[in-house]
C-alpha cells in the first residue's frame, strides 16, 4: 500500500509537525495510517501523546532484528506509530553503519508494512539529503517536501528541480516526477512571505500541493500532544492540512475505505 516519506531540504520548517497532522488527517478520512519516525530527533511521538521520557522506539532497534509489529504504537488519535527511539551520537552511527552495510534491516520490514492491505504509511524522514531518503524514496509514491515562505527557502527550489535533493544516481529523476511541495506557515501580514509564496505557485505549479498558513493553534496543539484537528478542528491550519490531505489521497491509487487498525 502507499509509502508517503515527508522530507524536507533543512531542518526548522515544521516538517515533523506536517507529518503528524497529516497522517491524522488522513486517518479522519477513513484510512488506516501507521506514522514511522525516521528522524533520530525522536520528536514525532510527542504530536502524539507519548511521554517525554518514553525513549522505546522501532528504527534504534533494526540492527537487532526487531518485528515491527510488536514495537507498534496505538495512540489516541487512531493512528498507528512507530517511534525511532531515544539515541545518542554512538547508537546512531551505529544504525547508520548497519544500514550502509545491510540496507535490507529497513527496507524488508517496510516492504512487509506496505503489503497490509488498505494502509497508508506515512514516514517522517530526517532534513536534508539522508541515508533514510535514499533507502526509502524509490519505494515511495510521492515524496511531500516541505518548504517556508521565505527567502532561505526558495534559494533552495533548484535542488529540487534538478533531483538533486533526491540524492545522486540513476534513481533521481523518477523519484523527482514523484515530489510535491508544501508551503509551510505562510504568514498573509509579510508581503515577503506573500510574494515568495506567489512566486513559488507560478513556479512550482501542479507539484505545489498547498500551503499552510501560520497560526498560534499548532504549537498550542503540540504543547498539549494533540493533533492539530483535535485540539483545534475549526483553526485555519487544519483545515489547510485536511485540504492537503484531500490533495494526497486524490495522487495516491484508489484504497478500499476501512477503520481497521494495524494488525498486532
Amino acid at each position: 500500500m502507499p509509502l508517503i516519506c515527508i522530507a524536507a531540504p533543512k531542518g526548522g520548517v515544521g516538517k515533523t509537525t506536517l507529518a503528524a497532522n497529516l497522517a491524522g488527517a488522513l486517518h479522519c478520512a477513513g484510512q488506516p495510517v501507521l506514522a514511522m519516525d525516521c528522524d533520530p530527533q525522536n520528536a514525532l511521538r510527542l504530536h502524539f501523546g507519548l511521554p517525554v521520557w518514553d525513549g522505546a522506539g522501532f528504527l534504534m532497534q533494526l540492527p537487532l532484528r526487531p518485528d515491527w509489529r510488536s514495537l507498534v504504537r496505538d495512540t489516541a488519535s487512531g493512528v498507528a506509530l512507530l517511534p525511532h527511539g531515544a539515541n545518542d551520537i554512538r547508537t546512531a552511527l551505529r544504525l547508520a553503519a548497519a544500514l550502509e552495510r545491510e540496507p535490507e534491516l529497513l527496507l524488508a520490514p517496510v516492504r512487509a508494512m506496505l503489503a497490509e492491505p488498505g494502509l497508508i504509511l506515512v514516514a517522517d524522514l530526517p532534513p536534508g539529503p539522508s541515508q533514510m531518503l535514499n533507502l526509502l524514496a524509490p519505494l515511495a509514491d510521492l515524496v511531500v517536501t516541505v518548504l517556508l515562505a521565505d527567502a532561505n527557502s526558495a534559494a533552495l527550489v533548484p535542488e529540487i528541480d534538478s533531483g538533486r535533493f533526491l540524492g545522486s544516481g540513476a534513481l533521481s529523476a523518477p523519484q523527482a516526477a514523484r515530489v510535491r511541495i508544501v508551503l509551510n506557515q505562510v504568514e498573509a501580514t509579510s508581503r515577503l512571505s506573500r510574494a515568495v509564496a506567489e512566486a513559488m505557485v507560478r513556479h512550482l505549479g501542479p507539484r505545489l500541493l498547498g500551503a499552510v498558513c501560520r497560526d498560534e493553534a499548532v504549537a498550542e496543539a503540540l504543547a498539549a500532544q494533540r493533533l492539530l484537528h483535535a485540539e483545534a478542528p475549526g483553526s485555519a491550519a487544519a483545515l489547510d492540512i485536511e485540504d492537503i490531505a484531500r490533495g494526497i489521497a486524490a495522487l495516491l491509487p484508489p484504497l478500499p475505505l476501512s477503520t481497521e487498525p494495524v494488525a498486532p
